[in-house]
């Protein structure tokens, strides 16, 4: 005779079992979906070491015959030592999240916590950039650039991302910001601290997740950049990263796909350096920003 105990053992057995399976599938799924997101890198550091006319032939992960020379061949394809390059590269994109972080934060501060006339209509505007394309934008300001004398330099690259041109770090910082209790502010004001020291001494700390999200998202593009560096870089020895890669494809022509994976492998180990030390924080900051009204 059948027992409600036994009716239950043999249902939670049961559930284990499709709970297992279940299991089993999804994390089989997730590991082809991660092998499959991983393979393109996977064949970049193989590509890299192979001879070129092993790169297309063998498509093998595994190479047959192994040439480091690609490294030092690139390292020094170009017209310049391709450190060169990273450096321009590091320097534009530091000087481009300081740029965001500080400017994009004093707007979002002023949007989120004070009172000015034209608040909403500022706002507004400011959310509309975001649907404008930098192509749109492109000639006006390369011809204000020009006028200012400042074409062949880094300030086209620099200067504006201290005026808080990115709209949407703006509207991060400001979504993070709502979700900050204003009896902070109260309380501030009460010991007497005008609107400048509650922003750095109250907002600003708290702000850790936002800022890092955007320190992290503004390195990764600025360093990767290629149209704006064309258009405004003309010197050689000003080019960024992606425009070495270019040069060195172009100097040495199909012979060259050796030493140009090899560059462009070096070239994404930044990128994942900051991606890896930051990924906490940044995920932090996404979910945060994302959750407040």
């Amino acid at each position: 005779m059948t027992t409600n105990v036994d009716v239950r053992a043999t249902g939670s057995r049961r559930r284990k079992r499709e709970f297992g399976l279940r299991s089993i599938l999804i994390h089989t799924a997730l590991i082809a979906g991660a092998l499959l997101m991983l393979y393109p890198l996977m064949w970049l550091a193989s590509s890299s070491l192979k001879p070129a006319n092993l790169i297309f032939s063998d498509l093998s992960l595994w190479p047959a015959k192994i040439r480091p020379e690609n490294y030092t061949d690139g390292w020094r394809g170009a017209a310049l030592p391709f450190s060169t390059f990273f450096i321009n590269s590091f320097v534009i994109a530091c000087l481009a999240v300081i740029g965001n972080v500080v400017a994009c934060s004093l707007v979002a501060y002023a949007f989120a916590r004070l009172n000015f006339a034209f608040k909403k209509t500022l706002f507004a505007l400011m959310m509309l950039t975001i649907m404008l394309p930098i192509h749109a934008t492109l000639i006006p300001q390369y011809a204000l650039f020009y006028k200012l004398g400042w074409v062949n330099t880094i300030l086209p690259l620099v200067v504006p991302k201290f005026l808080a041109v990115d709209a949407f770090f703006i509207f991060l910082m400001i979504q993070f910001i709502r979700g900050i209790p204003r009896e902070l502010d109260e309380a501030a004001t009460v010991d007497g601290a005008g609107p400048f020291r509650i922003y750095w001494s109250v907002i600003l700390p708290l702000m850790t997740p936002a800022i890092v999200t955007t320190a992290v998202f503004s390195f990764i593009w600025t360093y990767q950049d290629f149209l704006s560096p064309l258009v405004y870089l003309t010197s050689m020895d000003h080019y960024t990263v992606p425009q070495g890669l270019s040069l060195l494809n172009s100097s040495k022509g199909a012979s060259s796909w050796g030493p140009l994976l090899a560059m462009s492998l070096l070239s994404l180990i930044p990128l994942f350096v900051v991606f890896f030390v930051f990924q906490r924080r940044l995920i932090d900051g996404i979910a945060t920003t994302g959750l407040k009204g």
